[in-house]
């Protein structure tokens, strides 16, 4: 357990986004998108099962045997981390994400400031589109943040895990887990209209419940804040009608150029000067113009139609990297990891009404013994801190050189 919290401590500092374990394997991490290897330290199998034993509960383990994976959140030393545990040829594995333990506000993420108009709508849907890991979560929870601090409203959050944990200023925010506060993003949705919200979030659209629910939300007079796997808002707007189980995707078409308030694809621009990376986006209003294509079925004319649309707050991904990023004259640097914390952050409370298959919550000391014959050969024994002749300080020496070393 100590030398777990260790690496994650090191690895948090040095500011790392990622960090991947599994068995007889070196720790491998990841900054900037590179992936880098630390071949000095490598965790044996018997040993990340035993960690994984440790950081589950009942639920999530039941779920990692019966799907052979689950995710989950966790806090370890005040480092906040979102957890894949997966099955692998190499046995039981985790691909670790770090989160900031501050939430971030837009201008700290180098986000366009007009994304602030979204934060004021009443109602509509707003989807934030990209790949896996492109930052839609961060940005997400930049807008929530802009919504608590600038909204007197109800904001209820749909998340798988919960991430960004949130403390009500002026806004009364309530965050509810997939698998531990509702069963499905179906019944989520049902649940949560019977509750006065005025925003809404849900973690992902992918299911057609999920995306009829969301649109009718948002007919309904709710800010409706969702993501999706897109890569163009032509292929957004036509996942969502195709999907759906209405009578005639007519009509969906027709639901959705009513009730869409954006769509924003989000990647990640690595710039050099900077040193790290900040988001590239493509943003689309629903307009007018934006609904006449909509309902008119001629989605393949949408991303055309921004590049006509500066001046309303539209950009193509190259009209937003040369007309803002590259004009832009000073950036925010990312949140040093070492110095945030989480305090305000709310502590989760498990009422005894519900049976949550008791914490996940990290206990010093807790992994189960294990045998030193279980170690890989000339490694340390599970539970150990560092490889021979290395103190157990200095993980932070064969941390750094990570940075050197990328494959």
């Amino acid at each position: 357990m100590e030398t777990f919290t260790k690496i994650i401590n090191a690895c948090h500092e040095r500011g790392f986004s990622d960090l991947h374990i599994t068995g007889g394997h070196p720790l491998v991490c990841r900054r900037d998108g590179e992936v880098c290897f630390q071949k000095q330290h490598v965790l044996a199998p018997q040993y990340v099962d035993a960690l994984v034993e440790t950081i589950l509960n009942p639920r999530q383990k039941r779920q990692l045997k019966e799907q052979w994976s689950t995710d989950l959140a966790l806090t370890v030393s005040g480092k906040r981390m979102r957890l894949n545990v997966f099955s692998s040829h190499r046995g039981v594995s985790l691909a670790i994400r770090f989160l900031p333990s501050v939430v971030p506000d837009l201008d700290s993420l180098n986000l366009h400031p007009s994304l602030r108009d979204f934060c004021g709508l009443k109602s509509g849907l707003l989807v934030i589109c990209g790949s896996t890991g492109s930052g839609k979560t961060t940005t997400i929870a930049a807008l929530i943040n802009e919504i608590n601090n600038s909204r007197a409203c109800h904001v209820v959050t749909l998340e798988d895990p919960i991430e960004y944990l949130f403390a009500s200023k002026q806004a009364f925010i309530e965050q509810r887990e997939l698998g531990k506060h509702f069963h499905s993003y179906q019944h989520g949705l049902l649940d949560v209209l019977r509750q006065a919200p005025d925003v809404i979030v849900v973690g992902e659209m992918r299911a057609a419940e999920t995306i009829q629910l969301s649109l009718d939300a948002a007919e309904s007079g709710h800010l409706v804040i969702t993501t999706m796997h897109a890569g163009s808002h032509e292929e957004a707007v036509h996942r969502m009608c195709n999907l759906t189980k209405s009578l005639s995707n007519e009509h969906t078409r027709l639901q959705l150029s009513h009730s869409l308030a954006g769509i924003i694809n989000q990647q990640l621009l690595y710039m050099p000067r900077l040193r790290h990376s900040v988001p590239l986006l493509s943003v689309l209003r629903n307009t007018k113009a934006i609904a006449t294509l909509i309902r008119e079925n001629k989605l393949s004319q949408l991303d055309g139609y921004l590049e006509s649309c500066k001046d309303k707050g539209m950009f193509t991904f190259t009209g937003y990297r040369d007309d803002y990023l590259f004009t832009r004259k000073e950036f925010h640097t990312p949140v040093k990891q070492a110095v945030a914390t989480l305090s305000g952050a709310p502590e989760e409370y498990s009422s005894r009404i519900f049976n949550y298959d008791a914490s996940a919550a990290l206990r010093e000391n807790s992994l189960p013994a294990v045998n030193s014959s279980d170690c890989v050969p000339g490694l340390p024994a599970p539970g150990g801190d560092f490889p021979e002749g290395l103190a157990s300080g200095d993980i932070e020496s064969y941390i750094s050189q990570l940075e050197s070393r990328s494959v």
